[in-house]
């Protein structure tokens, strides 16, 4: 009689404990047609805190190659990140650091985090700068994105903020 209760407890710890799961994050950062939003301030020297970066041979494959060829100049758009990379998501948040370009004084060009939380949707904070910098490497300006949303494993989904857009998938391996 003492299995039962053992056995509804680990019935109800199972599905938490085996949540864990192995996806492919898609991202495609880019800016929209018209006048650069410029932040009101430069991205902070702290702007990866609490971020990891990605793995060494985590990077994978890009799959939205035909939704990143439709935003080119010719459409009104510049493709600033295009990245793909595995990573593992629970219900525990994981954030990570997206980066592109050369890094000056400790910023790059395009440098953000993404924070993820799979439980039965995906929970998704970006925050992103796009950074100009002057001929001794400063950060002189600086566009933000920075949003949270919650999305279906396998979707695309579009975040809107000023002149710049994102594009992200998330799917399972």
């Amino acid at each position: 009689m003492r299995a039962l209760p053992l056995a509804l407890l680990l019935t109800l710890l199972a599905p938490s404990a085996f949540a864990d799961g192995l996806f492919q994050v898609e991202v495609i950062v880019f800016r929209q047609a018209g006048e650069q939003i410029a932040a009101s301030q430069p991205a902070p020297d702290d702007w990866a805190a609490g971020s990891q970066a990605l793995p060494a041979g985590s990077e994978r494959g890009t799959a939205l190659d035909n939704e990143a060829a439709k935003l080119n100049p010719g459409n009104g758009y510049q493709v600033l990140l295009h990245q793909a990379w595995a990573q593992n998501l629970s219900a525990a948040p994981s954030k990570v650091t997206i980066t592109l370009g050369e890094q000056k004084f400790g910023h790059y060009p395009v440098e953000g985090t993404l924070s993820l939380r799979e439980e039965r949707v995906i929970d998704l904070d970006a925050d992103v700068w796009i950074n100009q910098f002057d001929n001794d490497g400063l950060v002189t300006g600086s566009e933000r994105l920075k949003q949270g949303t919650r999305l279906k494993a396998g979707e695309l989904t579009y975040l809107d903020h000023g002149s710049l857009g994102m594009l992200v998938k998330i799917t399972p391996q």
